[in-house]
């Protein structure tokens, strides 16, 4: 588990290439500076680990490029103490992205493999999510909500009900909508019935599965 003056360096260039690629907001940029990204994925992916790119994490997902992260955290508008729910923890670092940025973080993975793996890993980096769930994150969290805001990290072909219903008023959902290509899609709730949809262009992600495996 170590983390050099070599991989801060990498960060830092990271960083000053998602600032080039219209990152704006610091607290998520030194988020991005501070998270050891190369603990996140297969040592043999280590050299690679700050590059601009997505990379295999097993179970036939990925872990984000690094702009899509910073992208999302951004359009989250994430506030100390927020209470956040993400869809699809994989391997933890958008997870830990917005734990670093203050926020109170509760995460749901369908894929029993990475839970457990991921469960593993995030105290170890004092990573410290108030819940990591194996479920299935069409159903959001009911228990825990209204939240702040909710954060997909999958492809959805749609924007599943629950979630919209567990939405604070004035909160934020932030979901990659579309099959093959997704359009990133910004939800705001205005009162119990209404929402302002905004999106933001193409990403591709792995979809967004139902039920447990």
């Amino acid at each position: 588990m170590k983390d050099t003056n070599k991989h801060q360096g990498l960060r830092n260039q990271l960083v000053k290439q998602l600032e080039e690629k219209g990152i704006t907001d610091k607290n998520v940029l030194a988020a991005i500076g501070k998270i050891p990204r190369h603990l996140f994925l297969d040592s043999s992916f280590e050299d690679f680990a700050y590059q601009d790119k997505a990379f295999p994490i097993g179970a036939d997902q990925t872990i984000s490029q690094p702009y899509t992260v910073a992208f999302q955290s951004q359009l989250l508008e994430v506030q100390k103490n927020h209470k956040i729910l993400e869809i699809g923890t994989g391997s933890g670092y958008q997870t830990a992205v917005l734990f670093t940025l203050g926020a109170n973080v509760y995460s749901i993975e369908r894929q029993n493999q990475l839970f457990k793996k991921t469960s593993l890993l995030l105290p170890k980096l004092n990573i410290r999510p108030k819940k990591l769930i194996f479920g299935d994150g069409y159903k959001g969290l009911s228990e825990a909500a209204p939240f702040d805001s909710i954060i997909v990290t999958a492809g959805a072909p749609f924007i599943p009900q629950p979630l919209m219903a567990q939405l604070k008023i004035g909160g934020r959902l932030v979901i990659p909508v579309g099959e093959k290509e997704q359009i990133m899609t910004l939800l705001i709730r205005k009162n119990e019935t209404q929402f302002e949809k905004h999106e933001f262009g193409d990403f591709r992600f792995v979809p967004l599965l139902e039920n447990k495996n």
